[in-house]
């Protein structure tokens, strides 16, 4: 390796220190998002220590809601703008909608924060419960300071739909669920070993969708 190229690190190397695989090196090469800086004599790609911030600007546009395929077209959009200013108008624009729509998450987590911290104040009490009670009963509690319907929301639409069911059919025989149609015997594999879905109409099941491939 010649001198110059000792501070140059090769894609094994890249990969460790920013958490990614090869392949996910390779992926962000082949999208235009990273170039090596050169190649050894045998082949192998050698990146500048740079790439390092670059896969991490790549990840934390992932991180806001970018796809690689959209991180791919707003590079391309900003390198083959007619002007600088014309490039630099468009990533303002793009980054002030993705700043509009952080804060849309923030507030609605921020919200979601409330909920939790309320449910679990109110579950604190739950700690000391006696075990004879049963979970369809907790939806009324009256016990340790609870009083019939005061169950926050985030919780007590956990118990709702089963006290409900429950006041309605009675409880559950067998290895039926309260609630559902279908017994949990019925839930099988195929041959293949996929989960199948079960039918209430007698023709079997169906193979259950399969989860979609992540982007690295």
């Amino acid at each position: 390796m010649a001198a110059s190229d000792k501070k140059l690190l090769r894609v094994g190397e890249l990969a460790k220190k920013v958490g990614k695989t090869v392949r996910a090196v390779h992926l962000y090469e082949e999208l235009g998002l990273l170039r090596p800086a050169t190649r050894t004599e045998g082949g192998f790609r050698l990146y500048e220590p740079h790439a390092v911030d670059r896969i991490s600007w790549v990840v934390k546009l992932q991180a806001i809601g970018f796809k690689l395929s959209e991180i791919q077209e707003f590079v391309k959009g900003f390198e083959l703008a007619a002007s600088g200013r014309q490039a630099t108008d468009r990533t303002r624009s793009v980054f002030g909608r993705k700043l509009g729509e952080i804060r849309d998450q923030i507030g609605q987590l921020q919200s979601i924060e409330r909920d939790l911290v309320e449910a679990l104040g109110y579950l604190d009490a739950c700690q000391d419960c006696s075990t004879n009670y049963l979970p369809v009963e907790c939806n009324a509690c009256e016990h340790h300071g609870h009083e019939r319907g005061s169950a926050p929301q985030m919780f007590a639409n956990l118990t709702q739909t089963v006290a409900e069911d429950l006041a309605e059919s009675g409880p559950p025989e067998g290895d039926e669920v309260g609630g559902f149609d279908v017994a949990v015997g019925k839930l099988t594999k195929s041959a293949e070993g996929a989960q199948t879905e079960p039918s209430t109409d007698g023709s079997g099941g169906r193979p259950a969708a399969a989860a979609s491939p992540q982007e690295p």
